[in-house]
């Protein structure tokens, strides 16, 4: 079945859009025929979106951590673009430290973005979708949500509750017609994950993430490769679209079979 402007007609909301798998959801949702709301903190990178996708995209400026500039965004946007069909959490922040080491500013922060953002974006356009009898929220989490990592405490734990909240959230809403499912990458081609990496050893980094490190009790990449961003992308696209009109609740692990699930 081709998916072909399976979303032409329906409007989205996208955080953390400005770049890595942000950008690549608004690609894939304006590809596939959405209007698209793309919003990072990163005003750039939105904005040359909204230049390639004219039309079709619209940039906005948003801190997800900021309950009531979220609330304002949302109610602006439905008062002038239309009502919102799609919502997508992707923004987050990783701040790897050991917990001997991770300081009280560093857990706040976050959960601020990788836990409160998804709260404060996911009940707004709710809200608003139930009222209206349908639409689709997809939260960005990460496999660490279902697997110890050593140095991602703080990480892991925020993307584990924005999990939980997504399913509870799913709960309330199903009979409203509203679907709330998460999307959980593995490693993936972005800047957060070069991050993590030492500064002229991309290549042999990305080979020791697909091969595996005991010593950090962390397994390889089945399918020995690191992820491209639209392949967490497409996984979104998939979940919001009426082929998945029947899943919610769910969590769609995208890893290449990094965490062995059953």
């Amino acid at each position: 079945m081709s998916t072909e402007q399976e979303l032409s007609g329906r409007l989205a909301l996208v955080t953390g859009a400005g770049r890595g798998i942000g950008e690549a959801v608004v690609r894939a949702l304006a590809d596939r025929g959405a209007r698209v709301v793309a919003t990072d903190l990163d005003a750039d990178g939105v904005a040359a979106l909204e230049k390639t996708y004219d039309g079709l995209v619209t940039a906005r400026t948003l801190d997800v951590t900021d309950p009531m500039a979220v609330e304002d965004l949302v109610a602006r946007t439905e008062d002038t673009l239309g009502p919102l069909d799609i919502a997508v959490n992707v923004a987050g922040i990783l701040l790897g430290s050991r917990v001997a080491d991770l300081t009280d500013e560093e857990w706040a922060a976050t959960f601020a973005v990788n836990t409160n953002g998804v709260f404060h974006v996911s009940r707004s356009v709710s809200r608003r979708m139930a009222g209206r009898g349908s639409g689709s929220i997809v939260t960005v989490a990460s496999n660490a949500a279902g697997i110890p990592r050593t140095e991602m405490a703080a990480y892991a734990a925020s993307k584990a509750a924005a999990v939980m909240f997504t399913k509870c959230l799913g709960l309330e809403v199903a009979a409203d017609g509203v679907r709330c499912n998460t999307v959980s990458p593995g490693s993936t081609l972005t800047d957060m994950q070069r991050g993590m990496w030492a500064a002229g050893d991309e290549e042999a980094a990305a080979r020791r993430v697909v091969e595996g490190d005991s010593a950090t009790y962390r397994t390889g990449i089945p399918l020995g490769r690191i992820a491209d961003p639209s392949d967490i992308a497409d996984a979104v696209a998939f979940l919001v679209s009426d082929r998945a009109r029947h899943i919610t609740m769910h969590d769609l692990y995208v890893d290449g079979g990094a965490t062995l699930r059953a």
